[in-house]
Order: structure tokens, then C-alpha cells, then sequence
């Protein structure tokens, strides 16, 4: 969960006025953090995982499955268990109890969606590999307690979103949508957080843009599909608020589904990884070698067919989320000239990076983009600080966005003790990595968050993805691993992601070779290019290609005996050799392993893939691409019971196997 903090919230109008100053007040705390922190050294590499859980109600008597509101009583009650707060547990924004030496009890969040639980472990997990296979059991106990502090009717499901949000009928308790926050034709303004971050973070962004958000995720045709498909839920004759005048003006696109309001991106469940790095190096290190992997791994967990009740013709949640929060106004997005505002910008505020930050020699400058919009003025203000051009770049684009979220309270004085209006710029920039400076006065250090995972339906396959990066990252830092492709190949990539069965339909750009010179000696411990700039080798597009999933996972099978891509497990398996683990330790990590192994050659189906099946062979299925209300209620109660067996009874034996 990003920044939240108590005041006096501005309206977009007010914000705005004061939008240079947040900007020119977080630049020099990150300079106060930069000039504390850059020489920071930590121990070990620790990292973290986060799932999130939508709770939904069943109403067995009329067979219907609804979302439930009731986030805030299932946070207090899980802030008030005394049993929970002695091992360590809690809610760390209301009570927790004291971390402990050994096992703590894992801690509960607020997410967007007042239908949303967070949680993530007590504490860090260490670099051990014991703590590897401590992560499955954590997270299924994680899921036993959320159940427990929920009532009967309700359970913590983990699917990506709710089938039917947006539909009438699927929240309880119900409410009037079209609301003055959201000004939604399909949800009411009660669906998010009442803390006062979460509407006013939906209201600006609505005033900024001077329109809702528009999301139009394409329809999956089917037999019997509506052709051309025109929403049928779209209102076009409601005039409450000026806004809906949006769909009369063209905002919903014939053969898409439409969608008008933050919830639809932000009610979206993730699986997100945090590492701490040793030192500032090793941390831009992890931000540059793992952004080349974010579209890989997000084909590989795609789980998110269904919007609105309809079957769509993509896989995964990537791109709703980003139009949900898309604040550019028409200049910013190229459809009217530049006058009030200062450039156009690409990509919304939740897209893929568009930076590399890492003083690496081997990052040539023909994998920048050369189109990055930077704000010149921030930019020569970190590098007068002492800040490197490269990280200056990176934060300096960050800094191109307006702050959405201003408290009167944070203004009246510059306090370079906190980090709240760097915070405020930092943490609605949501990009596919995150690279994260230590927040003052804490003993953390430098840490990357790795965030396009979409969220799997058993705590067994969170577990696995969770194990895999992790595997991946400690390659890469002990091989010095080279991932590099041009930035813009890795934003192709997302785009690839998207698309429906992109795991085996699909090819993805990726380096042909990770170890490049280093795989040669020289004798020293400096690689052979580490001391000379980064001078061009030889044309960028050798470096690369483009293969499938199962190819990067698995490897390459080269015709004629030479040289290919070795794939990731072969890496992580050469990475676990090196490391001498002992076989019991090896035999449990390779349960996980085989996961991702058989997902990415296609003996085990993705989520997306699977549900999208259920569907269409759902007897209530009439091949229209509606999905109702009693598909959905067999959908969530299928997932339910894939939640608890994991295949053992043979239901979703195709995305598990069948396991003992």
C-alpha cells in the first residue's frame, strides 16, 4: 500500500496551485535522504512478499457470490486479537505486537477496494534458503487467519479481480452507484477505502483529466457474441453529473468492454515482491536486471479474463489499471496542442519503467530511451546535490507527474527529516519496478519492488512464483547476470503479455546471451569490459531476439549444437549447484521449480487460461460472452475449493497437476 497520512485533502483546483511546490519540497528531501543514505550498507539481501485478497460474501439460498464491504470491521478485528498482537501480528497502521526472535505472526493492510485485504510476513525473510520453503506454510497461515476474523459467509479469495464488479447487484452492503467522488455509472463511491487518500486520489485524478477515466478492454468474441459488440450496460442517457456526458462523446469504444471509475484498475489483486538490498549498488543492479523479466513473469501468472461479467480478449490486468489511474490531460496525451500544460507525456502513471539506473558498463546508451521526458529543472537540481545523471534521470522523469494527494497540513513547513512529499510523488508513480531510497530515521536500506505478478489462485503457486524471483535475483547478483534489452523492447513486452494465451501464442524479445564477456576470464575480478565506457561491442539488435516463454523458462534447443539461451531455471538450478544446498532443501525447492517449468511449456495452464475454460464449459454458458451470476458463483467457489486442495481432488488438476 502507497503513502497514507491524515489532513485537510485540496481539490484539484487547489492542489494544482501548489503542485510546483510538493515537487520542489520532495527534490530536496530525497537529497537530505540521498546525502544520508547513498554510502548505507546492510548486512544481507532481505526481501518481502505481498499478497492481496478480495473477500467475498456467498448467498448459498439464491446461489450468488457478492463482494464484501466490510474491510474496516475485518481490520479492527484483526488489530484487537490479543492471541494475534502477542505473536507479533496485527495491523501496523492501527496496533501490532513486538517483532519476534523467531516466527512472528504476519501483519494485515487496507488496500483501494474496501472489498481488499493486504497482508505480508511479520517480518523479512532472510537470505537463507530455510526461509525459501517457510513461505508457503506463512502464506496459508496468513489465509487462516484472515479467514478467522471474517464472518461465515465470507472468504479470502485470491483471484486478480471479481468477475462481475461493475455489475448490478455484486457488492454487500449495496449502494447507489454514481456518486460525487467517482461519478461511476457502475460503482458507488462506498467501494473504496474511506480514509480520505483514496476518494480524493479518484476525484483529482477525474478533475485533472477533465473527464473520467476511460478503461475499454476488448470483448472476447464468442459464437454467439453481439457483432459489432456495443456494451450493453452502458447508459448513454444519465445526467447527473457533467462527466456522463463522457460515454455520449464517444468514451465507450464498440466491441470493448467499459469500464469508468479507479476501482476497476485498483480493485485488482497482485502478488508483489520487495528486496532490500546490500548497498545502493546492488539495488540499482536489481531495478535494471529484473525490468527485462517484469512482461515475462506477468505472462507467466496471467490470470484475468473476465471484466464485468464479460469474457475479454486479454489475459491479464496490466493496462486496466493503468487507464484507471491515468491522470494526462488531453495536451499530455496528444490529442489537443500544447498550451497549459508542459509536455506530452507517453505513458500513464502506473505503465512499465522507462529508466535504467545502474552504473553498470555494460548498459550502452541504445537501451535508453531517447524520447524519455525529463523535468530539466529537477534534473540539474539532484546532480547540483551530488546525485548521479543517471539516477537524477530516473527521478527526474518520475517528477514530470502533478501530486494528486496534497494535505494543507504537509505546506507550511519544509521538514527534511520525512520524506512525505517525495512520498507523494514517488508512490503514485507506479511503474512495474519500483527502486525505493530508505525512509529517514528508519535502519532500512535501499529496496526494489518487483510488481507486474499478477495474483495465483492457491497460496502453493504464490508461493512458487515468490521462490522463483527470488532464485532469479540471487543469479543474477552472484553470476552478474546481463539482461539488458533496448527499454523500449521491455514496454513491447508488456504490450505482448496482454494478449490472450501470450505464454504459448506469443514470442518475447529477450537477451540471447545473460553472461556476454564475463562467461571469458581475465585473470582479475574485474569483467573484461568493467574498466572502459560503454562503447558499442556491435549492433544492439544482435544482443537480442525474440523466443517464447518456454524458451526463456526452459531453454533454447539449438539445431545445429551451438550456442542458445540456456533459460532461467537452468540458471537458478546452476545458481543452487554453486550454493551446495543439501539435497532435502533441493528436493523442495524443485516442487516450485517444476511449477514454473511446466507453466511456461504449457503442461500446466495459466489461471487465465483456466478460468476462461470454466466458463465456456459452464452449462449456464450460452457462448455470448456474458458471465452471470451463477457462472460466477461456481467460478469463485471452484477457486475456493482449488484454494484449499490444490488439485489433490483433481479440480484445477490443469493449472497444478494432480497432487498428492
Amino acid at each position: 500500500m502507497g503513502l497514507l497520512a491524515l489532513g485537510t485533502p485540496l481539490e484539484w483546483p487547489e492542489a494544482k496551485k501548489v503542485a510546483s511546490k510538493v515537487r520542489s519540497w520532495g527534490i530536496e528531501q530525497l537529497l537530505a535522504i540521498w546525502g544520508n543514505a547513498k554510502g548505507k550498507e546492510r548486512a544481507a539481501l532481505l526481501w518481502g512478499d505481498e499478497i492481496e485478497y478480495l473477500v467475498v460474501c456467498y448467498d448459498e439460498q439464491n446461489r450468488k457470490v457478492r463482494l464484501s464491504l466490510r474491510q474496516a470491521d475485518i481490520l479492527a478485528a484483526l488489530a484487537n486479537d490479543e492471541k494475534l498482537l502477542q505473536e507479533g501480528g496485527g495491523v501496523p497502521d492501527v496496533q501490532r505486537g513486538p517483532v519476534k526472535e523467531g516466527e512472528t505472526a504476519p501483519v494485515f493492510h487496507p488496500e483501494f477496494g474496501r472489498f481488499m485485504l493486504e497482508t505480508t510476513p511479520g517480518k523479512p525473510w532472510g537470505i537463507g534458503f530455510k526461509d525459501l520453503l517457510d513461505v508457503e506454510p506463512n502464506m496459508k497461515w496468513r489465509r487462516i487467519i484472515a479467514k478467522d476474523h471474517m464472518e461465515a459467509t465470507e472468504y479470502p479469495i485470491t483471484l486478480t479481480t471479481f468477475p462481475r464488479l461493475g455489475s448490478p447487484d455484486c457488492i454487500v452492503p449495496a449502494y447507489p452507484a454514481s456518486g460525487p467522488k467517482l461519478r461511476s455509472q457502475y460503482v458507488p463511491d462506498e467501494i473504496a477505502n474511506p480514509h480520505i487518500r483514496f476518494p480524493t486520489l479518484a476525484a483529482n485524478i477525474r478533475w485533472r483529466r477533465g473527464r473520467k477515466v476511460e478503461i475499454n478492454v476488448p470483448v472476447f468474441r464468442d459464437e454467439k457474441t453481439q457483432w459489432p459488440f456495443k456494451d450493453p450496460t452502458v447508459n448513454y442517457h444519465l445526467h447527473q453529473w457533467p462527466e456522463d456526458d463522457d460515454v455520449r462523446n464517444g468514451a465507450a469504444k464498440d466491441n470493448h468492454v467499459y469500464m469508468d471509475a479507479m476501482a476497476f484498475g485498483m480493485g485488482s489483486c497482485c502478488l508483489q515482491i520487495t528486496f532490500q538490498a546490500k548497498n545502493i549498488q546492488e539495488g540499482r543492479t536489481m531495478y535494471d536486471q529484473l525490468s527485462p523479466l517484469g512482461p515475462i513473469l506477468l505472462a507467466l501468472t496471467a490470470a484475468t479474463p473476465i471484466y464485468k461479467g464479460f469474457l475479454v480478449d486479454t489475459d491479464v490486468r496490466w493496462n486496466q489499471i493503468s487507464r484507471a489511474v491515468d491522470d494526462r490531460t488531453p495536451e499530455e496525451l496528444g490529442e489537443k496542442p500544447l498550451q497549459n500544460d508542459r509536455w506530452r507525456i507517453p505513458k500513464s502513471r502506473y505503465a512499465s519503467n522507462s529508466t535504467y539506473i545502474s552504473q553498470d558498463p555494460r548498459l550502452r546508451p541504445e537501451y535508453l530511451d531517447p524520447d524519455l521526458v525529463v523535468d530539466e529543472d529537477i534534473k540539474r537540481r539532484l546532480v547540483e546535490g551530488g546525485m548521479d545523471d543517471l539516477l537524477a534521470t530516473h527521478f527526474a522523469h518520475l517528477f514530470i507527474r502533478d501530486p494528486i494527494v496534497v494535505f494543507a497540513e504537509d505546506l507550511e513547513t519544509l521538514d527534511l527529516s520525512k520524506a512525505d512529499h517525495f512520498e507523494n510523488l514517488q508512490s503514485t508513480n507506479w511503474q512495474h519496478m519500483r527502486f525505493k531510497p530508505p525512509p529517514p530515521n528508519t535502519d532500512m536500506g535501499w529496496r526494489v519492488e518487483f510488481r507486474p505478478m499478477e495474483i495465483q489462485i492457491t497460496d502453493f503457486e504464490n508461493a512458487a512464483f515468490s521462490i522463483f524471483i527470488v532464485l532469479i535475483t540471487r543469479a543474477i547478483l552472484s553470476f552478474n547476470l546481463n539482461f539488458y534489452l533496448p527499454i523500449q523492447r521491455v514496454s513491447e513486452n508488456m504490450e505482448t503479455a496482454h494478449k490472450r494465451d501470450a505464454l504459448s501464442a506469443e514470442k518475447f524479445w529477450f537477451r540471447k546471451n545473460p553472461f556476454g564477456s564475463h562467461a571469458h576470464s581475465t585473470g582479475t575480478s574485474t569483467p573484461a569490459d568493467g574498466s572502459r565506457p560503454p562503447t558499442p561491442v556491435g549492433p544492439v539488435d544482435d544482443e537480442y531476439e525474440q523466443m517464447t516463454i518456454n524458451e526463456v523458462i526452459n531453454g533454447q534447443q539449438a539445431a545445429d549444437g551451438g550456442d542458445c539461451f540456456p533459460g532461467l531455471i537452468s540458471i537458478v538450478e546452476s545458481y543452487l549447484d554453486s550454493m551446495n544446498v543439501d539435497v532435502e532443501t533441493r528436493c523442495d525447492l524443485a516442487r516450485y521449480l517444476d511449477l514454473i517449468r511446466k507453466r511456461a511449456d504449457g503442461t500446466y495452464w495459466t489461471a487465465a487460461k483456466w478460468i476462461r475454460h470454466f466458463v465456456q464449459t459452464h452449462p449456464k454458458y450460452e457462448k455470448d460472452s456474458v458471465v452471470g451470476d451463477e457462472i460466477t458463483y461456481d467460478l469463485v467457489k471452484a477457486a475456493e475449493q482449488i484454494t484449499r486442495e490444490e488439485g489433490r481432488d483433481g479440480l484445477g488438476k490443469e493449472m497444478l497437476g494432480k497432487r498428492r
